[in-house]
């Protein structure tokens, strides 16, 4: 096994090691009503998911001078080798933007909606109390998943799909 065969293997428990942390707690709330993306319409709500960038360190054995061997076979002088050590970027951090249904749209009476729909997909298996908590985001982003967004925000093209928020109808002009 080579040293970066060696890395990678470490890496990848370590980060696995991660995952499985990460799945057992509760889902990450990033959603701001002051802050949206350049150009977004006054009035709306976002939420944003953030893709943390993948680093891997890499370990070389560089030959700085190849053995010297002689007819004979045997070795009068060993090779010379240097350890480089680097950071190679995998994937890059990733920020993504989503619109989401304001605060005040997200009542007792919405939420409980939203867990109804969710229970009849068989993703959320709570009492339906009209409360965001644990329960319900970790179904939210089960729901998002499919769909790229590992969320546990709920989207407003989700509440959409589950028929919680009407679509808006096309311009007429």
């Amino acid at each position: 096994m080579t040293v970066r065969s060696f890395a990678f293997l470490l890496a990848a428990g370590f980060v696995a090691g991660c995952q499985t942390t990460a799945a057992l707690r509760e889902p990450d709330i990033v959603q701001t009503l002051q802050e949206a993306p350049p150009g977004a319409p006054p009035g709306t709500c976002w939420g944003k998911q953030v893709t943390p960038a993948i680093v891997e360190t890499v370990t070389e054995q560089v030959m700085l001078q190849p053995a010297e061997i002689r007819a004979d076979g045997t070795v009068t002088q060993p090779a010379i080798f240097k350890t480089e050590t680097r950071q190679a970027i995998l994937r890059e951090r990733k920020a993504t933007w989503f619109q989401t249904p304001c605060a005040t749209e997200q009542t007792p009476d919405f939420i409980a909606s939203l867990q109804r729909a969710l229970k009849v997909r068989n993703l959320y298996r709570g009492p339906i109390t009209g409360e965001m908590d644990a329960r319900t985001r970790a179904a939210i982003r089960a729901y998002q998943k499919p769909e790229g967004l590992d969320s546990g925000i709920l989207s407003l093209a989700a509440a959409r799909k589950l028929g919680l928020v009407a679509v808006a109808p096309p311009d007429e002009s």
